[in-house]
């Protein structure tokens, strides 16, 4: 079973993903290819090549694990969590540890192969955000969890192994540490002055322009002040919420024109980048709050992370937000 050890100088968790144990000979220097061409079980007529869906969409009243999906999740086939068993919290001498129980689960997002997310329709994309919030609301009741994030990795250097369109969700027994210092930076604040930052960020943003990307009559698509690389951009909603699971229903379909015309956007001026995108939003059971503000971030890999990253937490970010909005700003989509 993977187990999740924590620093206790930083208080940072890993996952110390025992089923997928490489030996030094494992590691290759060349970078892992995203596979390309020949089989792919995400695709139509495959669904018996991955384990058994947990929900998917279909239209034509067909049975679980046939084709006539339009949006399927399946427990990942090499997940970083087991769902099965306690968390077994243990000391080992001055260190803490606990058993890798949490959830894995791969979002099949179309059933087109050669399709990215900026291709889909607009409604293919709000079907894919009303399966993370099902799966989220489902994954809420089990009261082991503490966390569910949503990502997605496009491309080889995004860390995408296949090349059919999907994000992934991970349910954690802890919150990570990122998320915890978001959480109780936007607490401080509120406590202070009694507003969400994230609601003041957005106001100020919306009224100097100079870092907007676009925006919708519920969301805002901005270069943040203080992007830790190029390019990385943020998709706030415009109305306090706290948690992404509990989203006004209606916004969906205006989050998906978001997230489309973001990418489309990006693969514009970036010519078709590898990237990651998550979804940050309110630990589960601090889900309703005044404080904390749910957001997606979306990181295209352009530059590498090197030593002084690694050794200060600082990022080297050659582009200026202001100059990254006005690029995605004035391109043609």
């Amino acid at each position: 079973m993977p187990e999740l050890r924590k620093d206790p100088i930083t208080g940072r968790w890993v996952i110390i993903a025992t089923d997928r144990a490489r030996r030094p000979s494992d590691f290759s220097h060349e970078p892992e290819k995203v596979k390309s061409g020949g089989f792919c079980p995400f695709c139509y007529g495959n669904e018996t090549k991955t384990p058994p869906e947990i929900l998917a969409y279909r239209g034509n009243g067909e049975g679980p694990n046939t084709p006539g999906w339009t949006v399927r999740v399946v427990p990942n086939k090499f997940p970083a969590l087991g769902i099965e068993g306690d968390l077994g919290r243990q000391g080992d001498g001055l260190f803490d540890k606990m058993n890798g129980v949490g959830a894995h689960e791969v979002i099949i997002e179309t059933p087109e192969h050669s399709k990215t997310l900026a291709q889909l329709p607009n409604k293919q994309v709000e079907d894919i955000l009303w399966a993370f919030r099902d799966r989220m609301v489902d994954l809420k009741k089990d009261r082991r969890f503490r966390y569910i994030l949503i990502f997605k990795n496009h491309g080889e250097a995004g860390g995408a192994s296949l090349e059919h369109p999907h994000s992934q969700l991970i349910a954690l027994p802890i919150v990570p540490k990122r998320v915890r210092e978001e959480v109780d930076g936007a607490k401080q604040y509120y406590q202070l002055k009694e507003r969400c930052i994230f609601c003041d960020m957005i106001r100020q943003e919306m009224e100097s322009k100079i870092r907007v990307v676009n925006e919708n009559t519920d969301f805002l698509t901005i270069e943040p002040y203080a992007p830790r690389f190029p390019f990385e951009t943020w998709i706030l909603p415009k109305s306090h919420e706290s948690s992404f699971e509990n989203s006004q229903t209606h916004t969906y379909e205006n989050l998906a024109k978001s997230i489309r015309d973001l990418l489309m956007r990006v693969e514009k001026v970036l010519v078709s980048p590898a990237y990651n995108m998550v979804i940050h939003t309110s630990p589960l059971f601090e889900a309703g709050n005044d404080h904390y503000h749910w957001h997606i971030e979306m990181m295209p890999r352009l530059t590498r992370i090197a030593g002084f990253e690694w050794g200060t937490g600082f990022y080297i970010n050659p582009t200026p937000p202001e100059e990254a909005a006005q690029y995605l700003r004035e391109a043609e989509v």
